[in-house]
């Protein structure tokens, strides 16, 4: 009998050890994932870094140029209603060289005192 409890009692033993040896070599397993996966996240944090900083630079640049643009808007608003006014006086001005440019083709007419006009 003490033969067949200490046989059990080896069976026993050789099955404890068998799966303490399972669970460390799961562990170990488990431990280089999470060590895979560490490393992953350092590099995609620093991934996250670096594309925050270009993020940072390209809207800054953005602003800087939407600025500059809302400037050309200005100057070339501001220019074309210039323009405008001077094409208003052009034109102003060409009706009143027409007119008396017709005045002069007719020559000086007297007036009832005797004076001539232009």
């Amino acid at each position: 009998i003490m033969a067949q409890q200490g046989a059990t009692l080896q069976g026993y033993n050789n099955e404890l050890v068998k799966c303490i040896e399972d669970l460390c070599s799961k562990r170990d397993e488990l431990h280089r994932q999470i060590l895979t996966e560490e490393e992953e996240k350092a590099k995609v944090q620093n991934d996250i870094r670096i594309l925050t900083e270009k993020l940072a630079k390209i809207n800054e640049s953005l602003a800087k140029k939407m600025a500059s643009r809302n400037e050309f808007d200005k100057t070339i608003a501001e220019t074309e209603a210039a323009y405008m006014k001077i094409l208003e006086s052009s034109q102003a001005l060409l009706g009143i060289l027409k007119r008396d440019t017709y005045k002069l083709k007719d020559g000086p007419k007297s007036t009832s005192e005797g004076q001539t006009r232009a």
